[in-house]
């Protein structure tokens, strides 16, 4: 079962569509618990993590400290992590599945990680190159954006040792997964243009 980790920061206003398409796969019993790693939301972002049953701890305004103490409460087997704005797209949870059941019957899940094709919301021609640009770099580098999102399993995740304080913590995590350890899946994670 997954453990969704979000790190959220006066996020109310784009959190509610991301856990929205987190229910499906709720629904199907694969999304165990949400984990919001707030760093002092001022807005209503506490009130939406109430209504919507996620767990909210609020840490401080390090990013990677906030992440790796959520990931530490989370009761997952595997870690999601997503951005408050990613939206996943209908039937994320059938991929997300297909890739885990995949990892644990090579006996690789704890050396392989997954993430998102990356879709920019919006119109006209910036948009499409974000993507293809994201697109690119995960097929020569192996190196995803952080926006893509991350699924990790714990153990692969502690290994690792998690997210390091400081700045860019997520896009460093995925530095030590290393190049070919990343698998990029099928299903689209949708964030906000100006991402």
């Amino acid at each position: 079962m997954i453990s969704v980790v979000i790190p959220t920061l006066n996020s109310e206003r784009v959190l509610v569509p991301t856990l929205a398409a987190l229910v499906p796969g709720s629904a199907e019993g694969l999304v165990r618990d949400v984990v919001l790693a707030d760093g002092g939301s001022r807005d209503g972002t506490a009130k939406i993590a109430d209504a919507a049953g996620c767990e909210f701890i609020s840490g401080p305004e390090d990013e990677g400290m906030r992440l790796q103490s959520a990931a530490a409460s989370a009761r997952g087997d595997w870690l999601l992590f997503l951005r408050a704005d990613g939206i996943l797209d209908e039937g994320w949870a059938r991929g997300v599945g297909a890739f885990m059941a995949a990892a644990g019957r090579a006996g690789s899940a704890n050396e392989r990680a997954a993430t998102f094709r990356l879709a920019v919301d919006g119109f006209g021609l910036a948009p499409r190159i974000s993507e293809a640009a994201a697109a690119l770099r995960l097929a020569l580098l192996g190196r995803p954006r952080p926006d893509q999102g991350l699924l990790i399993s714990r153990n692969f995740y502690r290994s690792l040792g998690g997210h390091a304080p400081g700045a860019n913590s997520h896009a460093r995590l995925l530095a030590r997964i290393g190049r070919d350890r990343v698998i990029g899946l099928r299903t689209r994670i949708t964030i906000a243009p100006d991402s």
